[in-house]
């Protein structure tokens, strides 16, 4: 099992085309989907593909999915080897079938109803194939995707994630600071390609809630793209006029005097520079994640990005980074006002 593309429904798909192309980097492919009512085009990063759809008319779904949410992550499609049989197992634990099995993009796919008003799409296409794009893209992978769910839902949400797709529970954390927190648990597919992390807020006027009550509702908050060089990336992305999360430079000065990991004062510098963060394994002094994060990219705040690089395997989500992180998103909040 792996992401075989992420579909946005947005307001105008050419103008985030476009957007896409321009401050990330993607190709526009000629996807050949179209139907009367949508407007549909494909944008591509090494394996990574996201569709983005806009209505045309009315009766389109995307209109009645904007008439109920802001504009965001509709759907996520899962490669899978049997689709019958990953229908026929998410049917049994009681997920509904929204569209029975059928050719799509040229390949055999069927469509349930997941979290909030999210679907996912499950095809039978290789597990582990590789797109064609253009050589050397800035971003390769998805390296994780984080749900968030309101207060009270995060243990059905994992169990319908476990039962329907067959995810496994990696770890549970809590995340707090002096305003606000969450409650996290990491699912992985069985094969490790899929991550998915599902928040609940564990408070009244933490991030998670803001974005549950602008997006009326459970949905994607953030998707991470993994880069092999995150600091090159970063600075292409900020020529390119990328909106990126502020990060205070005490962050820095704290890091400077840490001595757990290998950084050469000219690497910190530039990671400075970049307002970049760092968080490593105990265990291993070489296993190092980075990791940065856009402002909200819709005109709510919603949906952003996280770019990634994990050097020698690192593993988790930059938990030690996360109080620092939920600082520099808490300053966005009470800059917007909704949060004292």
């Amino acid at each position: 099992m792996e992401i075989a593309h992420v579909h946005f429904y947005v307001e105008n798909a050419p103008v985030w085309r476009d957007w896409f192309v321009d401050y990330l980097g993607f190709t526009a492919v000629n996807s050949g989907i179209s139907f009367n009512h949508t407007c549909t085009e494909m944008v591509q990063s090494g394996a990574i593909c996201f569709l983005l759809s806009s209505p045309l008319l009315p009766t389109s779904p995307v209109a009645e999915f904007l008439r109920q949410h802001p504009p965001g992550v509709a759907d996520i499609a899962f490669a899978v080897t049997d689709v019958a049989d990953a229908i026929a197992q998410a049917a049994t634990q009681g997920a509904t079938i929204l569209e029975p099995i059928q050719e799509y993009l040229g390949y055999k796919c069927g469509k349930i109803a997941a979290w909030g008003g999210m679907t996912h799409t499950l095809m039978e296409k290789p597990v582990g194939g590789k797109r064609e794009t253009r050589d050397r893209p800035m971003f390769t992978t998805i390296d994780h995707l984080v749900l968030n769910v309101p207060v009270g839902e995060l243990e059905r949400a994992v169990a319908w994630y476990k039962n329907v797709l067959d995810l496994q529970p990696q770890q549970a954390f809590k995340i707090t600071t002096d305003r606000s927190g969450l409650y996290s648990q990491v699912l992985v597919s069985r094969n490790g390609s899929v991550q998915l992390p599902i928040n609940e807020p564990a408070s009244s006027n933490s991030q998670i809630q803001e974005f549950l009550t602008v997006n009326r509702g459970a949905g994607i908050q953030h998707i991470a793209l993994r880069t092999s060089n995150l600091i090159s990336a970063i600075a292409q992305l900020r020529s390119r006029g990328l909106s990126l999360l502020s990060v205070p430079q005490t962050y820095y000065s704290q890091l400077k005097k840490r001595t757990e990991f290998r950084l050469s004062p000219l690497e910190l510098e530039a990671i400075a520079q970049q307002e970049i963060l760092v968080d490593w394994q105990v265990n291993s002094q070489n296993a190092l994640l980075l990791q940065i994060f856009t402002q909200p990219i819709f005109a709510q705040p919603t949906f952003f990005f996280e770019f990634i690089e994990r050097r020698f395997q690192a593993q988790g989500f930059g938990e030690g980074n996360f109080r620092a992180l939920f600082e520099a998103i808490e300053s966005e909040q009470i800059k917007r006002g909704t949060l004292q």
